[in-house]
């Protein structure tokens, strides 16, 4: 049998419905026996008898109630089944999306976007059937036949037994077929989830394979995958005709031999006809749930296969959190202590890193691609931790922080800002969901967006596009800059900010973010010259330590590093870039 505790686990937040399903189950067995006891008293009587029509009118109307009865019952449990599998599966895919999101964007950021997306939405609706369908099939076939049997054996003890001893052989075939259509349904599975995430990459490097005249090398892979797919899913087929055929056979041959041997005593005079009657119209019955959870069976094996993939999303480790979360920091004093961090045993992109921004300072960072920079900004935002040494924010340890509560203190405007399929004014509203429409035209104005925001067909309410795809580089960081602005909070991080910009977008945007930085603490990841020269404090990068620390022109007059970047052109320079850019 398919049953996963895990998945049984799920199940009890739905016991409601499923207890609904089985009674609803159980009661039409009950109105069968009913049915097929008042079938057999009206023919007896009126072929047997000789009874008026009359007579057993009676009878023909508890036939009639019965099944009727029968109708509501089966409407009834089949809705039941599905409103319980409904509620599980809404129950499932919040908790997937909670601790995808607990996860972070580090661990997410590992995993292939499509395969994600067809676990979260094929996979998790592959247990429709198994929890409307499968799982109180299960209790169905062992509760409705063993009804019949109460009423079978004091009608007729032979037959009843008869029943009895054939009925194990039906989920014996199953079992013993449904162990090679377990491994066919796994490897179906595998290959669904293999080829949405790789449809998903084709489309999101459409762009790149045709430029590199490699898009019909996809259609290629893609054919192969798809016929890999197919040739899986016609033996999962195969097997399930195979196991419908045997069970049919064994179900067929059970309910002859009764229907012979009753027709062999009926001859004889070993039972009298009402009884034969009532015995053979309930044989075929007796087998049908067992049959019925045959063919349920293989949409109980889709419904495990799928689940190992979400409940592997689900086992897998969160980041640890505090017993006890501090309140957030009145200063943001940032300490970094001896900071160590790796990707995944590879080389450190921070070793030993030390240094500290007071509050109301503007820091930026600079520094080869892979010094470790936006590692920095990565560990502040709680999407990483700390191998080694500590980060300490107004004397509090990081780490004790609420991450949910630090981050609304935070505002952060990454190098490439995800931009939704949303309008204009739904992106902004990111920043601070609450906001009015005012409040997110002041913040446009601010980052310096209001007016092409305003030049576009819909103005605010226009759809800019998944990923911006309707505005330049220039205006999608400035819709950024518009949420930080919005977001009004204490500590600011900017992570390349201005680069791959034009002169005059990148002016725009320096200008915005010497507002938005006016006002608070920051942290700057700095791609141009412009962005640097003016903060606070310059922090040089390389290697994941720190090699210089100070102003622009101290900095310049030391002739070290910094002098060197600058001198190539942009404080992030060209030397030995690293086979891993975090910047």
């Amino acid at each position: 049998m398919n049953l996963d505790r895990r998945l049984l686990a799920l199940a009890r937040k739905a016991r409601f419905w499923l207890a609904l399903t089985l009674l609803a189950g159980v009661a039409g067995g009950v109105l069968l026996v009913g049915q097929a006891r008042a079938l057999s008293a009206a023919v007896s009587g009126a072929f047997l008898q000789g009874r008026a029509l009359a007579d057993i009118a009676p009878l023909l109307l508890a036939l009639v109630a019965a099944a009727l009865g029968r109708a509501v019952c089966t409407w009834l449990g089949s809705a039941a089944g599905y409103e319980a599998a409904a509620r599980v599966k809404g129950d499932l895919r919040e908790r997937l999306f909670a601790h995808l999101l607990a996860l972070g964007p580090a661990h997410v950021g590992g995993e292939r976007s499509g395969e994600l997306v067809s676990a979260l939405t094929d996979g998790v609706d592959a247990l429709d059937d198994y929890f409307g369908q499968y799982l109180p099939q299960i209790a169905l076939a062992a509760l409705v036949p063993l009804t019949y049997l109460l009423f079978l054996f004091p009608a007729d003890p032979l037959s009843a037994v008869i029943l009895l001893v054939t009925a194990p052989l039906i989920p014996l075939f199953m079992v013993l077929i449904g162990a090679a259509a377990r491994r066919l349904t796994r490897q179906q599975w595998a290959l669904l989830s293999r080829m949405s995430a790789h449809f998903l990459d084709v489309l999101q490097g459409l762009t790149t394979l045709r430029l590199f005249g490699r898009s019909r090398r996809q259609i290629a892979v893609i054919a192969r995958i798809g016929d890999q797919w197919r040739g899986t899913t016609l033996g999962v087929l195969r097997v399930a005709f195979l196991s419908a055929l045997a069970l049919e056979l064994i179900a067929t041959l059970s309910t002859a031999v009764v229907a012979v041997e009753i027709g062999l005593r009926l001859l004889y005079g070993g039972i009298v006809f009402e009884q034969a009657l009532f015995v053979l119209v309930l044989a075929p019955e007796f087998y049908l749930p067992l049959r019925a959870l045959g063919v349920r069976f293989h949409a109980g094996m889709g419904g495990v296969a799928a689940a190992e993939r979400l409940f592997a999303i689900l086992e897998t480790p969160l980041p640890p959190r505090p017993e006890k979360s501090a309140p957030p920091p009145a200063r943001m004093h940032i300490t970094f202590a001896g900071v160590r961090c790796a990707y995944g045993g590879e080389r450190a992109a921070l070793d030993g890193v030390s240094f500290a921004i007071e509050p109301g300072q503007q820091v930026a960072l600079v520094g080869p691609s892979g010094a470790g920079k936006s590692t920095i900004a990565a560990l502040l935002l709680r999407f990483m931790t700390a191998e080694e040494g500590e980060i300490r924010v107004d004397g509090v340890p990081l780490g004790e922080l609420d991450p949910d509560g630090w981050r609304a203190r935070l505002a952060w405007v990454p190098q490439r800002p995800y931009l939704f399929h949303a309008s204009a004014l739904e992106n902004i509203r990111l920043g601070r969901p609450q906001a009015g429409p005012d409040e997110v035209r002041w913040a446009a104005r601010q980052a310096g967006a209001d007016a092409f925001i305003a030049a576009l067909p819909d103005g605010y309410d226009t759809i800019i596009g998944e990923r911006g795809a309707r505005l330049s580089g220039g205006q999608g960081q400035r819709i950024a800059l518009a949420r930080a602005f919005l977001r009004d909070a204490p500590l600011l991080i900017l992570d390349e900010a201005t680069a791959n910009l034009d002169p005059e977008s990148e002016r725009l945007v320096t200008d915005a973010v010497r507002r938005l930085a006016r006002n608070c603490t920051s942290l700057i990841i700095a791609h141009r010259l412009s962005t640097v020269a003016g903060a606070d404090r310059i922090i040089v990068l390389a290697g994941g330590r720190v090699a210089e620390s100070g102003t622009h022109a101290d900095l310049l007059a030391t002739g070290g590093l910094y002098a060197r970047l600058v001198a190539a052109g942009s404080p992030d320079g060209t030397e030995e870039p690293d086979a891993r850019s975090d910047s």
